[in-house]
């Protein structure tokens, strides 16, 4: 080992040596932080001086041998380099030695405190022993080195306080190290040594930054040196042993191990006292809850001496202030202690905490570590830190405090439920799949009347997420047989949740729920109870018109629930009020729904819940894939599946596979669309609403790649489950229209048409989507001489709902109706529209179709050129026209443009009778280009 910032101690030391050769000896107490490197400097100091040729005689005290009487001092008269009659002499010395009674040979005692003075025989006999090493330096300069002076033997120590008292006039030098700082120690000894004229005490530092700079740079470069040794000296504060650690953890791994510095940690406490090893593992258990008194309690010390003991783990470089430098300090020495005992330790910590009313996450941190809770009041206290967690948006360590819980003895099985019960809320926050191994036990609880009214509610809800239909049918229908107060809160949670069921679990609904007139929102309910669940009354509002196929008149109290979302919400359901919202949002057809999900993807959620991104991300998937933006649709419904493990997402996995297999479909990637298809996905999804997205999306896939019957066998199906579940609503899946298209690919264009009237004559029909839908599928199946002026309308419908896509289809229709009209002129614009519109949305199908309604003449590489009318408009009606032209409705326009509605569309008119036109479906595509470099630029109109 290098030393490094001891050159002038070892200087000193070899001084003294030369000094002692006439006749003026010296003892020096070397004294030292554990890891200062006194060890190394004695080696080389006793190597100095037996290569000048000294008689050098060494020992090393252990405190395994520090009860063996004469240890120290029969290694060193062995040690010696001694033969012939004096070697035989000195063992005879240490003979006699062994052979005589030791301390209280007399009768005589010591004064108190100190021990029984040793027997008048045995004091001639180290008396003896001194004079013959004393007689050693007769013959040639001798010294003497001691390492850990303080574990040597008492009969020893005696020897060499006689032999230290006389070195002044002889030629021998004594060199002994030792650490004052630990307790413990011979403090008598010491005294009396330094009392000595010739005695003297040198104190060494653990190295500085300098230093440790200087140790790297002979295993480093200098500036790799330099770099570190901030770090190093961070972690080791000067501490040789532990630096030549992390040195080699740096070149194995480049980061700090168990297997280097964690083991140094161990060897340095394997050299300490009892009671520093006793603070250490205190220490390494109170962690961050340490305070001097807690220390010396739970250590089971003096405080005095807990305090000494935590000065000496500072001074050997492991702790600073009441904590270690490195957590991998902290956890390899509780690995050391046994199991049983690190367990019963961190118990009585947690008492000594509770007992000083210390924070109950604190508290709780310890119990969960010993995985023993101590009592009732462990389980009140785990409880109390599960809902702090929380709070603070730690939900993973509301977990293990709630699974620690569970473990205690409870009074009730009632008891254990609500533990259990609240211990699924939050394991659902990050992965419902871990949830799922409790749903048994509390199903067994709930029939035996062991779960309340509350809970057994969320268990539904629970059971359902997973596919447990069966289970959740059951025990609602002890909830409906149960006499509840109607006034109160239970039945007004029950009437609540019925209402979401109608929506998203159907066939668990009391009954089949048909759209109906409109009713007053919360027409039904049982009156309002003093406290109700904060999710309860939005999401049974909001199911409840979506169920009635009434989007539209909820739509403020939709944008309402989204701007009030935040941690009024419990966590017993704090996604569904946020997701039914846009589900609204969704059904009535409003553009806006994506930028509501990105603005509650960007916010920071308390606590933070994979589950809720995952279900926001789908719902951002399903609003891109009805605006057309199909690339965006894909990537967040990947998102979504890479938030939570597959089998996280029970039912629900259908919403997020229904986007990807729909948007690659209508992206021409049926290869990867296949990929999606061979997923397993649960039986039980079919029964949900999640399935009807996921079965409509197969039924595109399998219309776009010609298996017609297929796809019309899948539609239908949609459309037979929503009729018997009471939810044939528009704004779920279109099944009418895409088995209308299904029939025109079969050539049955009477099926087609009769299907689309009916899409028009259901109620609730008023939507865009659903009426541009029909309105399309009339007229590609009707005469060509009715189609413009239909498809007309479809496309005014589909540019209000901001879907790219389906307008795409509609002009690539219009094209196709002016070409069968010979109007190639308007065959060719809306053709041009409609292949802009494919470059937003990436439906490559579409662009090859489209590609037949352009001239050969055409160029479908190059930028058309601005007609003459445009140079008439000026840059902020160009701006408005260029976005209009691609797609965007004036809302969309006024966000980009920073201007209101209002003038967007006087900007329009201007525009209209500039150029001669009636609406903007009329505008050129070449508009497009035109204003581009503004709209780009984000010039204000």
């Amino acid at each position: 080992m290098e030393l490094v910032e001891r050159a002038e101690q070892a200087m000193h030391l070899k001084h003294l040596l030369a000094q002692s050769g006439a006749r003026k000896g010296k003892v020096v107490l070397l004294d030292g932080p554990s890891g200062s490197g006194k060890t190394e400097l004695l080696r080389q100091v006793a190597d100095h001086a037996a290569d000048t040729g000294c008689l050098v005689l060494r020992a090393a005290c252990s405190r395994a041998e520090s009860a063996l009487p004469l240890g120290v001092l029969g290694q060193l008269l062995r040690s010696a380099p001694i033969a012939g009659e004096r070697a035989a002499e000195l063992d005879l010395l240490l003979r006699r030695a062994g052979e005589e009674p030791a301390a209280g040979a007399t009768g005589d005692i010591g004064a108190p405190g100190q021990e029984a003075p040793i027997g008048t025989g045995l004091a001639r006999v180290l008396h003896d022993i001194a004079q013959a090493l004393l007689s050693l330096a007769d013959d040639a300069t001798v010294l003497v080195t001691i390492d850990d002076i303080r574990h040597a033997d008492r009969l020893s120590l005696d020897c060499l306080l006689y032999l230290c008292r006389r070195t002044g006039s002889a030629r021998m030098t004594a060199v002994l190290t030792d650490d004052s700082e630990l307790p413990d120690g011979p403090a008598v000894f010491r005294t009396e040594l330094l009392d000595q004229p010739h005695a003297a005490r040198t104190r060494l530092a653990p190295l500085s930054e300098a230093g440790v700079a200087a140790m790297l740079a002979a295993h480093l470069d200098r500036p790799s040196a330099e770099r570190l040794a901030p770090e190093f000296q961070a972690i080791a504060a000067g501490n040789l042993l532990l630096l030549h650690a992390l040195l080699e953890d740096h070149l194995e791994t480049g980061g700090v191990r168990r297997e280097g510095y964690g083991r140094a940690v161990l060897r340095q406490l394997s050299r300490a006292e009892a009671s520093v090893t006793a603070v250490a593992r205190a220490l390494a258990v109170l962690d961050t809850a340490t305070t001097p008194e807690r220390l010396a309690r739970l250590s089971g010390l003096d405080g005095a001496v807990a305090d000494a003991a935590l000065r000496a783990l500072r001074a050997a470089g492991l702790v600073h202030g009441t904590g270690y430098r490195h957590d991998i300090a902290r956890q390899s020495i509780l690995d050391r202690i046994p199991a049983d005992e690190r367990a019963a330790l961190r118990v009585r910590a947690a008492e000594l905490l509770y007992e000083q009313g210390a924070p109950a996450p604190e508290t709780a941190r310890l119990l969960v570590d010993a995985a023993a809770p101590a009592g009732p009041w462990s389980v009140d206290v785990l409880l109390e830190a599960a809902e702090q967690e929380l709070i603070a948006g730690r939900a993973h360590r509301a977990a293990e405090a709630l699974e620690a819980a569970l473990t205690a003895d409870h009074e009730t099985p009632a008891d254990r439920a609500a533990v259990e019960s609240r211990l699924v809320q939050v394991r659902r926050l990050s992965d419902p799949a871990t949830a799922e191994h409790h749903l048994t036990a509390l199903t067994e609880a709930a029939r035996a009347g062991d779960v309340g009214p509350a809970h057994t509610v969320d268990l539904v809800r629970q059971l359902l997420w997973q596919g447990r239909s069966a289970e959740a049918r059951e025990l609602l229908g002890g909830l409906r047989e149960t006499e509840l107060d109607p006034h109160g809160e239970d039945a007004a949670l029950l009437h609540d949740t019925e209402q979401w069921i109608a929506w998203t679990h159907p066939t668990v609904a009391r009954r089949a729920r048909r759209p109906g007139p409109p009713a007053a929102a919360g027409a039904g309910r049982p009156p309002a109870p003093g406290r109700a669940e904060p999710w309860s009354r939005p999401t049974a509002v909001l199911a409840g018109a979506l169920v009635g196929g009434r989007a539209h008149e909820v739509v403020d109290r939709a944008e309402q629930v989204l701007r009030d979302r935040g941690p009024s919400y419990d966590i017993t359901w704090p996604e569904e009020p946020a997701l039914l919202a846009l589900g609204v949002l969704l059904c009535a057809d409003r553009p806006d729904a994506a930028a509501w999900c990105d603005r509650l993807l960007s916010e920071g959620h308390t606590p933070y819940s994979p589950t809720w991104m995952a279900l926001l991300s789908a719902t951002r998937a399903e609003a891109a894939v009805r605006l057309g933006d199909l690339t965006a649709a894909v990537d967040h419904a990947q998102l979504a599946l890479g938030h939570v493990t597959p089998n996280a997402w029970g039912v629900a996995l259908g919403a997020p596979l229904g986007s990807l297999v729909l948007a690659t479909t209508r992206m021409g990637h049926y290869d990867e669309t296949e990929s999606y298809l061979t997923r397993s996905v649960p039986k039980a999804m079919f029964e949900t609403r999640y399935g009807l997205h996921y079965l409509h999306a197969r039924g595109q896939f399998h219309l776009a790649t010609g298996h017609h019957h297929a796809a019309l066998a899948d539609f239908l199906a949609c459309g037979e489950r929503m009729r018997g579940w009471g939810i044939d609503v528009p704004g779920i899946v279109p099944w009418r229209t895409s088995a209308a298209e299904a029939w025109l690919a079969l050539g049955n264009r009477e099926q087609a048409a009769r299907l689309a009237y009916d899409q028009l004559g259901r109620p609730g029909t008023d939507g865009a989507r659903a009426r541009a839908g029909a309105l399309r599928v009339l007229a590609v199946g009707g005469p060509v001489g009715r189609r413009p002026q239909m498809l007309a309308e479809a496309l005014e419908l589909f540019e209000q709902c901001g879907d790219r896509y389906e307008q795409t289809r509609v002009l690539a229709d219009l094209s196709e109706a002016y070409h069968q009209l010979g109007d190639n002129r308007r065959a060719r614009t809306q053709a041009r529209r409609a292949r802009h519109l494919v470059g937003l949305c990436g439906a490559a199908p579409l662009n090859e179709a489209l590609l037949s309604f352009l001239d050969e003449g055409d160029d479908t590489s190059g930028s058309p050129v601005p007609s003459p009318e445009s140079a008439l408009l000026t840059g902020s009606e160009r701006r408005v026209a260029a976005l209009a032209v691609g797609g965007y409705t004036n809302r969309e326009i006024a966000v980009k443009l920073f201007i209101t509605p209002s003038t967007v569309e006087q900007h329009l008119t201007r525009v209209y009778r500039k150029l001669g036109v009636r609406c903007r479906k009329d505008l050129p595509v070449e508009l497009t280009l035109s204003g581009a470099e503004t709209v780009n630029a984000g010039g204000q109109a």
